[in-house]
């Protein structure tokens, strides 16, 4: 059965995207711990990241680095953090998390925003690459 982020990449299930190219997707948390927080994933559904081909996972760190320096650009942040849990959904996935304070690393927090506000925040993360 075809994960959450699957059917995102499919078009299925409606995401704020933020980049896309031919093998991987960033688009914005819905549940976010803080403004800002992305997920970048391949769009090739691999559940557990070190499975992934040497050469797979490098370019998803790559592509990854390249939406955390456009977040930086666009949203008040001392810096990016970086984590990959891999419980929540079945489907290799990096958090991109603007930081201004280690409790914002905590995925007990939840910011709210609303669907306006994440279209926009997705744009302007979008124009920044």
């Amino acid at each position: 059965m075809a994960s959450l982020f699957t059917k995102i990449v499919q078009g299925e299930i409606p995401a704020y995207k933020v980049a896309e190219d031919s093998q991987f997707l960033a688009f914005l948390d819905i549940r976010p711990n803080c403004k800002g927080h992305t997920l970048c994933i391949p769009k090739k559904e691999v559940d557990y990241i070190f499975d992934m081909e040497e050469q797979m996972y490098m370019e998803l760190m790559r592509f990854s680095r390249k939406v955390a320096l456009a977040l930086e650009k666009t949203v008040s942040c001392k810096r990016v953090g970086v984590a990959v849990v891999g419980l929540e959904v079945p489907h290799t996935h990096v958090h991109l998390i603007p930081l201004n304070d280690m409790s914002d690393m905590n995925f007990a927090n939840h910011y709210e925003m609303t669907d306006d506000e994440f279209k926009e925040l997705a744009e302007s993360i979008h124009v920044n690459l």
